[in-house]
């Protein structure tokens, strides 16, 4: 376990990420197994424990620590992890003295321990595994058990620097096998280091590694031929992929996201509507009334184990097809664009679902007249969507469908953001590296004489930024809210952000009635008042149509 914290320690102060793929690369190297398995599903997130939850570490916490003490240090620190791993008192023997540490857990002891221990027995597990642990390790531990990392490591990031491992094999290569593989993925480790054959999936319904675009600049104009390109309107839900196929005579039906987590279970029915055999990569969508409705109302079905018949009914989802990846059986991601397509739109026009369509295209002469149609999504055929369209899709008609975001084949031109002038209202402090600092904020507009609160960013200021905006929260606290300050905020005294933000709808959720998409700080406004920021009526004038 030891040398788990020490990678996770070094993992949250390195910021680069090739930086992060070394000191990965090298842990997988040296671990022994499984240890070094069971740390990779840490990384990608395949691992969780149904009765290790931040509510025990705070009652154990309790019984071991003085509890005014303990509060006030988890109100300095601002993380419970590393606040129970700084207090915790060393092993004593009756007599007072200092007992000899306990020898220190290994990361699979744990990861099998808190799989077998029933809920009442695991307190005293984490009372001794604690003990045999220093610092790092306790603070690495506490954060294991419950989920939370937040070492800046992507479940791709993990996959490129174990694909590191094995000559000539890429990260995508990894990410077509992964899906068939549990902890500590043995056979994984065996194919890599050349000990055993390539893993197969045996679900019959792998998920494939997504192609993504690059941001398009303005000086990308100059150097791109619009002729070798083709448009498509980019939507604002989320990619899925929706694969279909056999195991053995049985059918078998998979929704996945972008990063393949398998959603499935949250949407039922699209499973149920893919009877076919073949991969589908597209938008998943609400569609009411014979629209798509905003990302707001996508988001109250995401992340559901369940449904109920009345969550599908009241949101019913639809996928908004972009690509063909495999019919039949055969794989095509090696065919150009424009021959996908062509196999898609009969594809899609023979399935006969209404859960199924097509994206359609954008036709366009010149990037004048595709910047024409990015700015009015509702002329240039989107129509009664054009609500749910945050841009367009670039893609060469010759490209193939390609793992990653290589630079070249695909763009993607998102409209460009809204911005507000916002007060500062709340402040809580962050976590990793950020934990000594106050850097999540909540900001708010004026309704009348009174300022509501429209959003929460923590993100888009510099580190310089980061400091000046922590220090004004010390200086000008006038409330707490257990781990939230709130800060003055009247017409003359408060900072004021300019506020970046994808788009806007309504929520009766939030007190404002209004909920914003993708909030970042664009900067600080020094020279304005708090007066001067913007009413509500300004953002309500910014909301769909319809």
């Amino acid at each position: 376990m030891n040398r788990f914290a020490r990678l996770l320690d070094q993992l949250t102060y390195q910021p680069r990420r090739n930086g992060k793929l070394a000191l990965i690369t090298a842990y997988l190297a040296e671990a022994p197994d499984p240890d070094r398995g069971f740390a990779l599903a840490a990384l990608t997130g395949a691992l969780s424990f149904a009765h290790a939850k931040p509510g025990a570490i705070r009652a154990l916490a309790a019984e071991k620590l003085d509890p005014v003490l303990f509060a006030l240090s988890y109100d300095f620190v601002g993380d419970l992890s590393e606040t129970v791993a700084l207090m915790w008192p060393a092993p004593a023997r009756t007599d007072g003295e200092a007992a000899a540490r306990p020898e220190p857990p290994s990361l699979a002891g744990i990861v099998e321990g808190l799989a077998t221990t029933p809920r009442a027995g695991v307190p005293a597990l984490l009372d001794h595994w604690l003990a045999g642990l220093d610092e790092t390790g306790r603070w690495a531990l506490l954060k294991l058990v419950t989920g939370g990392l937040r070492v800046g490591v992507s479940a791709r990031l993990a996959k490129t620097a174990v694909a590191r491992l094995g000559a000539g094999i890429s990260p995508d290569e990894v990410e077509e096998v992964w899906h068939g593989l549990e902890p500590p993925y043995g056979a994984l480790f065996a194919w890599l280091e050349g000990r055993g054959p390539r893993p197969e999936a045996s679900d019959g319904a792998p998920f494939r590694s997504p192609m993504l675009a690059h941001a398009l600049d303005e000086a990308d104009f100059a150097t791109l031929d619009p002729g070798a390109f083709r448009a498509e309107w980019k939507w604002d839900g989320i990619r899925v992929q929706a694969v279909a196929g056999s195991d053995g005579g049985r059918r078998i039906a998979r929704l996945y996201s972008r990063s393949g987590d398998d959603i499935s279970n949250a949407f039922p029915e699209i499973v149920a509507a893919l009877d076919f055999e073949g991969a589908i990569d597209g938008e998943l969508l609400i569609r009411r009334e014979g629209r798509v409705a905003p990302f707001s109302v996508l988001q109250q079905r995401l992340n559901r184990k369940t449904v109920t018949r009345t969550l599908m009914r009241d949101f019913p989802p639809i996928i908004r097809a972009y690509d063909l990846l495999a019919l039949g059986g055969e794989d095509l991601r090696a065919l150009p664009f424009e021959a996908r397509r062509a196999r898609l739109e009969m594809f899609v026009a023979g399935l006969g679902s209404d859960m199924i369509d097509l994206s359609p295209t954008v036709p366009f002469a010149d990037w004048q007249a595709l910047a024409a149609a990015r700015a009015d999504p509702t002329s240039a055929g989107a129509g009664v969507d054009a609500g749910a369209v945050e841009g367009v899709m670039l893609k060469r008609a010759d490209s193939p469908y390609l793992a990653g975001r290589p630079k070249g084949p695909w763009f993607k031109w998102k409209r460009d953001p809204f911005n507000v002038d916002a007060v500062l209202m709340y402040a809580q402090r962050g976590h990793g590296k950020r934990s000594s600092f106050y850097s999540d904020y909540t900001f708010g507009v004026w309704r009348g004489d009174e300022l509501v609160p429209v959003g929460k960013a923590y993100f888009g200021f510099t580190d310089a930024e980061l400091g000046q905006i922590d220090r004004f929260v010390r200086e000008n606290t006038v409330n707490r809210f257990g781990p939230v300050r709130e800060v003055t905020h009247t017409a003359e005294t408060g900072l004021v952000f300019e506020v970046a933000f994808e788009g806007l709808n309504r929520s009766p959720r939030h007190k404002a009635g209004l909920a914003m998409r993708f909030p970042r700080i664009a900067r600080l406004r020094w020279d304005k008042r708090p007066s001067d920021a913007d009413r509500i009526e300004a953002l309500e004038a910014l909301l769909p149509r319809g």
